[in-house]
């Protein structure tokens, strides 16, 4: 049997940041264990056969930590990256809106426009100081029914497959751009484009390899060092928490002081001796299930489409609530940049809004047509797709009291869940933050750090970041 002080599961985003820091504090003794054959996790990259890359989602470069950019640098260097300035807009009205969309008001038709402004000043008028019970309640005290109606409900139910009366709103923080009605007007009366609110307003992109080639690298760079501290092909089935004993699907034990986990956190619950107490409350935590579905494309975009970074569908037109124009982020996504170019799309399902019988991958391209994102079917080269289970840690109206529950009965025993679905938190669920949180964990363990990232969202996300 193995014996380590630190035992990480899993080599994405958040278990990486765990080795890079044991690494970086020489730290030496630890284990990290893998069950696909590459690192990278939700935040992976494929080349299909038609030679195109696609991401798992709508994934892009941007930064809460300086640490984190200095690593960027580090591992593809300042000329490794293509940097990009936000183009992101929403489609309604058969038009193109930029986003935020509750700043750029002057782009609707007048009569949706003169409904979204008097809805934004009944609104502040009626609510301030107001404390809403959900996020659906949230959304019409803050914006009033003409946004209420045209974007902010009907984008939400389509991205969290259910109805916004079903989640918590104060995980908003940096995610969701709020309300200055002062600018709102200010905008109208000069009917001027409004995009520079967001962390994300420039963010940056690999030139070849897609997101996954950061952390592949990542992982090839602890590798080298420690050769001995990688073990891929490995699955955790049980956990005896109690002993303080992992063991893996090839049969193989390792005793642990410290475990240090990222895959979802009611997963782990259910295979360890947990299990019995509290298998039943970690099954209440709540998440959507993803469908990336990649287009690839004949030809070249058109003008209206060209510099477009991501857009945002809120209309019953189309099964998608964002597509990402992919060949933008990187000519290299696509085998032949100078004839084609891609499209990536992405459509949410839970059990409470199933799929039932849709042809997800046919529908999405109708549903190009149908946004005007491409003339014809006739277009497409080919297309990918890849159904991830777990897409998003849906913040529902209960997912504290649970997290209340598990983190502290792990932590008792030595087990820190962290990363997207380790710590179940939407709101610090990018790589910077999953990074963060594998970082912060074991600084908490060997110097009794505080883990900012996942006990103060809101701090971590109101910083104020320069454009690099």
């Amino acid at each position: 049997m193995t014996t380590v002080d630190c035992l990480v599961i899993g080599a994405g985003p958040t278990g990486l940041g765990a080795a890079w820091r044991l690494d970086a504090l020489g730290h030496p003794d630890w284990l990290l264990c893998e069950a696909a054959s590459e690192a990278g996790g939700l935040a992976g990259s494929v080349v299909d056969a038609h030679g195109f890359t696609w991401d798992f989602g709508g994934h892009v470069q941007f930064s809460h930590y300086d640490y984190f950019d200095d690593l960027m640098d580090s591992l593809l260097g300042r000329d490794g990256w293509y940097f990009h300035d936000r183009e992101s807009w929403v489609r309604v009205r058969e038009r193109f809106v930029p986003y935020p969309f509750q700043l750029n008001l002057q782009n609707l038709p007048e009569d949706d426009a003169a409904r979204a402004i008097v809805g934004l000043i009944h609104a502040a008028q009626r609510n301030a100081g107001s404390a809403p019970h959900d996020f659906g309640a949230w959304i019409d005290a803050t914006f009033g029914p003409g946004i209420a109606s045209l974007f902010m409900r009907p984008y939400n139910t389509k991205v969290w497959a259910r109805d916004p009366e079903r989640m918590a709103w104060d995980w908003i923080g940096d995610r969701v751009a709020l309300v200055d009605l002062p600018r709102v007007v200010e905008n109208l009366r000069l009917n001027r484009d409004d995009v520079s609110w967001g962390p994300n307003n420039r963010f940056r992109f690999p030139q070849r390899g897609g997101t996954g080639i950061i952390w592949r690298t990542l992982a090839s760079r602890l590798e080298h060092r420690h050769p001995e501290k990688f073990k891929w092909h490995r699955r955790l089935a049980a956990v005896d928490t109690a002993r303080r004993r992992a063991t893996f699907d090839d049969g193989t034990e390792v005793a642990y002081r410290h475990m240090i986990s990222t895959i979802a956190i009611d997963e782990l619950i259910a295979m360890s001796d947990l299990a019995a107490s509290l298998a039943a409350t970690a099954a209440g935590l709540e998440y959507s299930s993803t469908h990336v579905i990649g287009i690839g494309l004949h030809g070249r975009p058109g003008p209206e489409l060209a510099n477009k970074c991501w857009l945002y569908f809120p209309e019953d037109n189309c099964p998608f609530y964002r597509v990402t124009h992919f060949s933008h982020y990187s000519p290299a996504n696509v085998a032949d940049p100078a004839a084609q170019w891609s499209l990536m799309a992405e459509v949410a399902e839970s059990s409470y809004r199933p799929l039932r019988d849709l042809d997800v991958v046919a529908d999405t391209v109708r549903g190009l047509v149908n946004t005007a994102l491409i003339d014809t079917a006739d277009a497409v080269h080919h297309t990918w797709h890849r159904r991830l289970t777990r897409g998003y840690p849906v913040p529902s109206l209960d997912r504290d009291s649970i997290l209340a529950q598990l983190r502290p009965a792990l932590e008792a025993r030595n087990v820190f869940s962290r990363g997207r679905f380790g710590a179940w938190k939407y709101e610090v669920s990018n790589q910077d933050h999953s990074f963060a949180q594998g970082v912060e964990v074991i600084d908490h363990l060997l110097h009794g750090g505080i883990e900012e990232t996942l006990d103060s969202p809101s701090v971590v996300n109101s910083r104020v970041r320069v454009k690099r």
